[in-house]
This record gives structure tokens, sequence and C-alpha cells, in this order.
């Protein structure tokens, strides 16, 4: 039986993406362990502002301090809901922190040295975008909002004044403790890294079929189709918006790939392909579907869509 002609060039991608966001999604899941075993209870962690400008903000700036792209981040943003984090900070970080770490503000300053207003725009663009989602997510309660196992152990790990013992399922009837329900002892190391490896088991799981739903797609829709519309204002901005899903490449090397179409498609669509990728594509569906609701996960996409499109028909009239 002869192979598909496409099975090869598949397969080329899905090892290139794969091999490309695993260290990330590695460095994610032993931040989250770390943090748990450093900082057993997460007391810090629900001290963040519950600010509905300040809570997105603060949790946005914490990507500046981690090295991590969109799969990394997913680990790290569930361990801060799990820990009882605000929402709207929790969120923040894993909307906005793949774009503000490190790495992705050095790599886009080496494809794009001649342009720094996209410097500029592209983290002050990712805020906006997480901004927006963190008041869009508001609009639902946790219950519908967060998985059922996300929302059980979050409420373990809050105090009873925010949750009440029936929604804890859990605890003793009588008054508030002086201190969290949880347990702030450290963990025992084993315990720790018995806890991560699954997670990262699971995760790793996910990655890889997103992976190749994503090479799966790209090889079957050629992105020259996509690239066609460069010149026209609008339908730049859209084709880059589903460029971005289809090649789901980690935000740590996509000003690179932009790098090499950046001469064909108008500002406002650069910076499109910039924001979106980082928020949602295929590869990622799988991964926040760990921490989101199906309502949710959808309510998070077509708001990235909106926002991101938006956003790029802004720069369009500013730019061109």
């Amino acid at each position: 039986m002869v192979a598909p002609a496409w099975l090869p060039t598949a397969w080329a991608l899905f090892q290139g993406l794969l091999i490309e966001a695993m260290p990330f999604l590695l460095i994610g899941v032993l931040i989250s362990g770390l943090a748990s075993w450093l900082a057993p209870g997460g007391q810090w962690l629900r001290k963040l502002p519950t600010h509905p400008l300040l809570g997105p903000l603060a949790g946005a700036g914490l990507g500046f301090a981690l090295p991590a792209c969109e799969c990394g981040n997913v680990p790290v943003a569930r361990r801060m809901l799990v820990a009882g984090a605000p929402l709207d900070g929790a969120l923040g970080f894993l909307f906005a922190a793949p774009v503000l770490n490190p790495i992705v503000i050095a790599s886009t300053w080496a494809a794009f040295p001649d342009q720094p207003w996209l410097l500029l725009a592209r983290p002050l663009g990712a805020v906006v975008v997480a901004f927006s989602l963190c008041r869009l997510l508001a609009l639902l309660p946790e219950e519908q909002l967060l998985q059922p196992d996300v929302l059980a152990e979050r409420r373990l790990n809050q105090p009873l004044s925010a949750v009440t013992l029936l929604q804890r399922r859990g605890g003793l009837v009588g008054p508030e403790p002086a201190s969290p329900a949880v347990a702030s002892t450290r963990p025992p190391l084993l315990d720790v890294l018995h806890h991560s490896s699954g997670e990262l088991l699971q995760l790793a799981l996910l990655l890889v079929g997103g992976c190749a739903l994503a090479a799966m797609v790209q090889t079957l829709l050629p992105r020259q189709w996509l690239l066609q519309l460069g010149g026209a204002p609008t339908g730049s901005i859209l084709a880059l918006m589903a460029l971005s899903l289809v090649i789901s490449v980690c935000s740590s090397v996509d000003a690179f790939l932009a790098l090499s179409f950046a001469a064909q498609v108008t500002p406002g669509a650069l910076l499109a392909f910039l924001l979106l990728g980082p928020v949602i594509d295929l590869k990622l569906v799988g991964l926040l579907g760990l921490l989101l609701r199906p309502k949710g996960l959808a309510l998070a996409s077509g708001g990235a869509l909106l926002t991101v499109l938006l956003i790029g028909q802004w720069v369009n009239l500013w730019r061109l």
C-alpha cells in the first residue's frame, strides 16, 4: 500500500511543531511544580489585585518573569487558578504572558529591528486582548467557565468568606478558620514530582493531538492561498488570522516566520498574526480545554478573534 503523497510533509510539520512546543510545556510544568513546593497553599497568589483593571494587568505583568510560550503558560495558569488566585489575574497571565515574556520580546526585536512600532504595538495589543477577554469571561459564573476538577481544587483553596462549605464540598462546619483550609506545610518533593509528571503526561498527550491536527491542516491548506489576500486592508487581516490558527507556531519563534511574508501583507495583518496565535490556535485548543468549559472556550475564542480584528483594522488606519 502506497502512503499518500502529503503524509511525509505532514509528518515533518508535526515533528517540527512538537519539538518546538515540548520544551516550553516542560518549563511550564516545572514552574507549576516548583510553585506548589516552594509556596504551598498559594497564599501570595491570592494577594493579587481583584480590581477589574489592575487584576488582568497584574497577571499579564507576571509574564515578564517567565520564559514560557503559550503551551508552557497553561500549566502555570492552572496552578494559579487552583491555588485560589483572582480569576482576572490568572486569565490575564494566561492570555498576555505568551507575548510579554522576555524571549518573545527579544525575538520580535531581532526579527523586526527596522519596525520599532511593532515592538511597542505587540505587547500593548496583547494586554488589550487579555483585558478584553477577562472582562468578557467575567460575564460567566465560575461554574460555567472552569472545568469541574479545576473548580473543585480552586474552591478548596479559597477561604470561607469567598465560597460556602457546600460549594467547597468539604471542610468543617463552624466559623471560618484563621488560616486557609489548605495546609501551608511544604509537600514532600516526591509527591510534587509525581503530580507534575502526571500533569506533564496529560498535557503532552493533548499537545501531540493538537500538533497532529495543525500539521494536517497546514498540509491540506497551503498558506499561499491565504497570503494572496495580503494587500486588502480587511482581507489581509482575516487571512493572517486564519494563518496563525493553522500554522500554530510558538510565540517565541512566530516573529521570524512572520518576517518571511511581512512585505506581502498590511501592517495590521502582520500585528494580527503576532497577536492571535499566542491566544488561540489549533494546537492550543486541547490544552485550554483542560481549564475552560466549552462555553468559556468558545467565548474566549470569539472574543480573541473580534478583538484582534479590531486592533488590526485600527493599525491599518494608522499605518497605511
